[in-house]
């Protein structure tokens, strides 16, 4: 259920017309094989921590909110005061990767970390990333934890943005054929939004690759819409932004409330020295997130229709009951 605390939450992470242009920086992994690829072991704190520094300095004048890991992003951005005036603040719950067989895939807790933390660091909200395919072996263990998280950020008046991520169930294949990560997709929606979850963060629902008719696409972005018991954003998987771009476009016309992008976004600053990355997201990615925000203010559907009982909530003497 929506409360006072979690609408005033979610409100500092969106636009005054309840839309969701959110810049995604939580990576870990697969950042530091980006940073380096022959030998991402090697690469430090201090390296991760610089970089999403200064990404965060130059991108969140851009941006409704911006979503960091606790690891390298999220201490630096607050000391330095990274974070621009007006920019909500979204922080990642999970442990990076996954432990298990590749066909069912488990999720983790960051360990030492929690809800209660993300709260008292001052955060307007929680995501969790969460490896999930409703007929994998462990579909059971995955939904309680979201169920458990949803509990957490229940009690803490915190925003719950869950991040699911599909996955094949045969190791051989590596990417889901387009047919089946619809299916996927919206039956994870369906199954998972009712568990507390606020926002779901969800996944193109369709393999781009192996189906290019846009009409498909927006059947399936009109179909999780549906399924979906809570607003939807759009993750960018890493995908090219002007591929990006056009998937916002539909899933925003079928009734998405916003993106939460990463990669398409960035991705070609982790190659780049200081200056030149300076440049380029100061120039291109800026140009990016207005491009995006544009989209998103014309098609997206506020987040806030979601919820019709925020006039009740509003009543004399709510707070008896608060």
């Amino acid at each position: 259920m929506v409360t006072i605390g979690k609408i005033n939450r979610l409100r500092k992470c969106s636009s005054a017309e309840g839309k969701i242009v959110m810049f995604a920086l939580d990576h870990r992994g697969n950042l530091q094989r980006a940073l380096n690829p022959e030998a991402p072991q090697t690469v430090s704190y201090q390296e991760m921590a610089a970089f999403k520094l200064h990404l965060t300095s130059v991108m969140t004048a851009h941006a409704t909110g911006i979503l960091l890991d606790p690891e390298y992003g999220l201490a630096p951005a607050i000391a330095h005061g990274a974070i621009a005036s007006g920019c909500g603040l979204l922080v990642a719950v999970e442990k990076t990767g996954y432990t298990g067989d590749p066909h069912a895939r488990q999720s983790q807790i960051l360990p030492g970390w929690s809800v209660e933390k993300i709260a008292r660091s001052g955060a307007e909200g929680v995501k969790l990333l969460l490896y999930y395919h409703p007929d994998a072996p462990n579909a059971a263990a995955q939904e309680a934890i979201v169920a458990q998280v949803g509990e957490e950020c229940a009690r803490a008046d915190m925003p719950f943005f869950l991040e699911p991520l599909s996955f094949s169930l045969d190791p051989a294949v590596k990417k889901l054929a387009s047919a089946e990560k619809r299916q996927v997709v919206v039956e994870t929606g369906r199954r998972l939004t009712p568990m507390g979850v606020d926002i779901l963060k969800a996944e193109f629902p369709i393999n781009i690759d192996d189906q290019p008719d846009e009409a498909v696409w927006a059947e399936a972005c009109a179909e999780l819409s549906q399924a979906s018991q809570a607003p939807w954003v759009l993750l960018s998987a890493g995908v090219n932004f002007d591929q990006f771009a056009r998937q916002t476009e539909i899933a925003c016309r079928a009734g998405a409330s916003g993106v939460l992008a990463g990669r398409a976004v960035w991705k070609e600053a982790a190659g780049m020295k200081t200056e030149t990355r300076d440049e380029f997201l100061r120039t291109v990615a800026a140009r990016r997130m207005a491009q995006l925000s544009e989209i998103i203010e014309t098609y997206g559907r506020p987040w806030t229709e979601f919820y019709p009982e925020l006039e009740a909530i509003a009543q004399e003497g709510w707070h008896q009951q608060y």
